[in-house]
């Protein structure tokens, strides 16, 4: 297979079974849609999970013609399996996957991946229920769509509005934590994965797409509509107990986070103290304590918000430093407030022991800004 040079920004899988009618000119309508709309490298993946017609050999010679194109074979059924082989495998940042019919109008792919890349959003999915969504499909699946996504809703207190739209993207770290805690490998995997996202406080971005129904589509609607009520089922079960992996991958990707937010701590608190020695001596303890603490705050903010925090562009970039010198302020309080104790309990202590309180209460003002910083200036969640 030729795969281009560059690192793909984007693995777009499209995972299919017994395709041959469909594949090839989906796959080129797809490939050149991509090369002359879609700004970033990118990467299309077939993912033949036990095809026994002539999709493997369309999907390989594709994969020879098209050097941004490449072919996975896999000898079990199940889109879940299929999506999570591909996935694993790749090492693009972001990570989506289409239906082989292209219901979905192509002209919301990039919508739909700008703020996985921008680092805005961890996964984003097509929803057909949104108001700015036109949608063509016949009575029967309207209402089973709409059925499930009312019954996700009312069941497992979902906030995403459409679970089954095949047109999703995310981000690979967020594969990675992820994708090993969803047991499903068939069609309810897409929901599972949703679910643990959501409990994991991660944010799920939504696009409105429009949709015509593939009235060639051979799903088995009975099998599937069974296997969705299971997996349900066992999600409500979980979360009954509370034995759903939310827990897990929220642990799991609070770790790195925690770490980068330290590093940049530990660089703001460095700053700060050779900020407030050097003013001290001109503007008095307090002056110097807050001065420097505002400068540190607001190089503080915006460097979690890029390193820690993974959000990128200018979007929102006013509202966090605004809520950052909130956040500032706490420090500004806790620090003022342990030096004005140091000063009652000790008039005459030396600079040495003033910078040892503020390095206490710096320790404890960081950890309620990572606390602050993570749920409400950079707040995760749904993002709508």
């Amino acid at each position: 297979m030729a795969i281009d040079s560059r690192d793909p920004v984007l693995d777009l899988v499209v995972p299919v079974f017994n395709e041959e009618a469909d594949l090839e000119r989906s796959v080129r309508r797809l490939h050149a849609h991509l090369r002359t709309g879609f700004p970033y490298p990118f990467r299309i993946t077939v993912a033949d999970n036990a095809s026994t017609d002539a999709t493997p050999r369309i999907a390989a010679r594709l994969a020879h013609e098209l050097p941004e194109a490449r072919w996975l074979r896999l000898e079990e059924k199940g889109r879940g399996r299929a999506l999570r082989a591909a996935w694993s495998q790749s090492s693009a940042p972001v990570l989506a996957y289409v239906d082989v019919d292209l219901s979905t109008e192509l002209a919301a792919l990039l919508p739909l991946v700008a703020p996985l890349i921008s680092g805005h959003s961890d996964l984003a999915i097509g929803t057909r229920l949104a108001p700015g969504s036109r949608v063509v499909r016949g009575p029967r699946r309207e209402f089973l769509s709409r059925g499930y996504n009312t019954l996700l809703r009312s069941t497992l207190a979902v906030g995403f509005s459409d679970a089954q739209c095949g047109f999703k993207a995310v981000r690979r770290e967020v594969v990675e934590r992820l994708v090993p805690l969803v047991r499903d490998e068939e069609w309810f995997f897409d929901t599972e994965l949703l679910v643990i996202a959501e409990r994991a406080g991660l944010r799920i971005h939504e696009v409105p797409v429009d949709w015509v129904d593939d009235p060639d589509s051979r799903v088995d609607i009975r099998a599937t509509v069974l296997a969705d009520l299971r997996g349900i089922a066992r999600i409500g079960t979980a979360l009954a107990r509370g034995t759903l992996p939310s827990d897990a991958a929220r642990r799991g990707l609070l770790l790195p986070q925690l770490l980068r937010f330290g590093l940049v701590g530990a660089v703001s608190t460095l700053a700060h103290l050779l900020l407030y020695a050097a003013l001290r001596p001109a503007i008095g303890a307090q002056a110097a304590n807050a001065l420097a603490l505002l400068v540190c705050a607001v190089a503080n903010t915006a460097a979690n918000r890029r390193f820690a925090f993974g959000v990128r562009g200018r979007d929102g970039a006013l509202r966090h430093q605004a809520r950052g010198l909130l956040v500032f302020a706490l420090g500004l309080t806790l620090t003022a407030g342990a030096l004005a104790a140091l000063h009652l309990m000790a008039p005459g202590a030396a600079p040495r022991t003033e910078l040892a309180v503020l390095v206490a209460a710096n320790l404890t003002a960081t950890l309620l800004r990572f606390l602050l910083l993570r749920a409400w200036v950079f707040r995760t969640g749904a993002a709508r």
